[in-house]
């Protein structure tokens, strides 16, 4: 499950920016996960309950939100929405797509103390 181990980097971000920015606890922080970035939610969830334990973000409330697969489409030039990776245009049948968004993971905010 590399979920845990993306947790475990998360955690390392929290507590380098805590020494930078000088605070103790994070209250809350959300991650936006894109739809092609091969995280899944519900495992990520689950991973960051057992990683958080004793650190930083112990108890800390994580919000996840999902941003759609979006390419363009030379074929057709046109802007889509994949569901896959390796998806045709659902317009056109063109292939490949170039991902042009959805494919990444990053933490939008974190609230502290």
């Amino acid at each position: 499950m590399h979920e845990m181990s993306l947790c475990e980097s998360i955690i390392g971000i929290a507590e380098e920016q805590a020494s930078v920015q000088h605070f103790s606890k994070v209250k809350s922080i959300r991650l936006e996960i894109g739809k092609l970035s091969c995280v899944q939610a519900d495992a990520m969830a689950f991973a960051f309950d057992a990683v958080a334990k004793n650190t930083i973000l112990d108890g800390a409330r994580l919000e996840i939100d999902e941003v759609p697969g979006k390419g363009w489409c030379a074929g057709c030039s046109t802007e889509v929405e994949i569901n896959q990776r390796y998806d045709g245009c659902p317009l056109c049948e063109y292939y490949p797509i170039e991902i042009r968004q959805g494919d990444a993971m990053r933490i939008k905010d974190m609230e502290v103390e």
